[in-house]
C-alpha cells in the first residue's frame, strides 16, 4: 500500500565528477561502461513515461544523472514533462559546476521549480580527494548563486563519511545558515558495490544532529508530507532549517514513494536493487498506452522491496543470493 508519488528520472549515465561514493575513476573500464547512444532513452520516450506514470496520480519529478546538465536541450525536455498534466513539481539534481546564468535561466523559463546541488565539502582538498575532479567547491559555490538568482528553490546536499568529511558537517552548516538555503546530510550508503562501503564510516545522522546542535541549537520539525526521506530540524534562532538522510540507522522503506528511472529505461523500486523492469523495450515494442499503464501498475503494485529495513535487522538478502546492486551512477540518488 506505498503510493507512487516521486518519480527520479536520470538522464544520463555520464558525468563530469568521479565521486568515490558514486562513479569512481578506477571503475571505469572493469565494471563500469557508459552507455550507448542508442540505449538511452530519448525525449519523447521519457515524456510519454512521464505522462503515462501521471495518470496514476499526482506526481513529483526529479531529473538526476549522472550530471543532468551534460544531456544536451535539457529544457526541452523540462518544458514538455512541465506541461504534462498531474505533474505537480519539477526538480533536477546537479553538481552545480555546469549551471551558467544562460542554463539556469531556460531551465527555469521552461518549468523547472527546485535544484538540488551536491556539495561534500567546503575545503579544497578534501572536495578533490571525494570528487576526483578539476573543479573547486568555489566552482559549486558560483552554480549555487546562479540558481539563486534565478529564482529557483535550492537545496544542498552532502554525503558525510566518516574520517573523509565529517569535519565539513559543522562549516558547512554554518555557511547556509541565514541564506534560505536548506543544507541536508546524507548517511554514507551502501549504494552499488564499486563505493567499498563499510558500516565503520557511517556517521549517524544523530551524531550529525548533535555536533550541529552543540554550535547551532536545533528544534525538530515536522515533515512537509508523507514519505519525505529528511527529518527537518529549525536553527532556533530563525536562521533557516537543516535536514538529515538517514537510510542506514533509521530506514524509511514503509514510507517509500519513489520510483526510479535509468538513463536506459528500466524502472527500479529501490535504490539497493539488484535488477530493474525493462521499461524501454516495451515502449519500442509498439504496445499501446493501456497496454503499458497495466505494466506499470503491476511493476508498482508487486513490489516487496524493503532491503535497508533488512540490512538494519542484519539481514542482507543481496549478500546471501551474491547479487550485486545497481550503481547510483546508474540510476541517479
Amino acid at each position: 500500500n506505498r503510493p507512487l508519488c516521486d518519480l527520479r528520472i536520470s538522464v544520463t549515465d555520464r558525468c563530469n565528477f568521479r565521486c568515490t561514493y558514486c562513479m569512481p575513476r578506477e571503475d571505469f573500464g572493469k565494471n563500469h561502461q557508459f552507455l550507448k547512444r542508442g540505449d538511452v532513452l530519448s525525449f519523447e520516450e521519457i515524456e510519454r513515461s512521464v505522462r503515462l506514470l501521471s495518470s496514476f496520480g499526482p506526481l513529483k519529478i526529479r531529473l538526476t544523472g549522472g550530471e543532468p546538465l551534460l544531456r544536451k536541450e535539457l529544457p526541452t525536455l523540462v518544458g514538455a514533462l512541465a506541461r504534462i498534466d498531474g505533474v505537480t513539481d519539477l526538480a533536477l539534481t546537479s553538481n552545480g559546476v555546469l549551471l551558467t546564468d544562460k542554463t539556469a535561466r531556460a531551465l527555469a523559463d521552461a518549468g523547472l521549480q527546485r535544484i538540488t546541488v551536491s556539495l561534500d565539502s567546503l575545503d579544497e582538498k578534501t572536495f578533490h580527494a571525494i570528487t576526483d575532479s578539476k573543479a573547486t567547491p568555489k566552482d559549486v559555490l558560483a552554480g549555487i548563486e546562479v540558481a539563486d538568482k534565478t529564482g529557483l528553490q535550492i537545496k544542498v546536499n552532502a554525503v558525510i563519511k566518516k574520517g573523509v568529511n565529517d569535519k565539513d558537517i559543522v562549516p558547512l552548516a554554518r555557511h547556509f545558515h541565514g541564506t534560505g538555503i536548506i543544507m541536508r546530510f546524507i548517511e554514507f550508503m551502501d549504494v552499488g558495490s564499486t563505493n567499498h562501503w563499510r558500516s565503520d564510516e557511517v556517521l549517524s545522522a544523530s551524531d550529525m544532529i548533535e555536533r550541529i546542535h552543540a554550535e547551532l541549537p536545533l528544534v525538530p520539525l515536522e515533515a512537509n508530507y508523507p514519505g519525505e526521506v529528511a527529518t527537518r530540524w529549525a536553527y532556533r534562532d530563525g536562521g533557516g532549517e537543516v535536514g538529515f538522510i538517514a537510510s542506514i540507522t533509521q530506514p524509511f522503506c514503509a514510507d517509500c514513494t519513489r520510483l526510479r528511472l535509468s538513463a536506459d529505461g528500466s524502472l527500479y523500486t529501490c535504490l539497493f536493487a539488484t535488477s530493474g523492469h525493462d521499461l524501454r523495450a516495451i515502449l519500442r515494442n509498439g504496445d499501446s498506452d493501456d497496454e503499458i499503464k497495466d505494466w506499470l501498475a503491476d511493476v508498482w503494485h508487486n513490489r516487496t522491496d524493503r532491503y535497508s529495513e533488512l540490512r538494519a535487522a542484519g539481514q542482507d538478502p543481496h549478500k546471501e543470493q551474491l547479487l550485486k546492486r545497481i550503481e547510483m551512477s546508474y540510476i541517479g540518488g
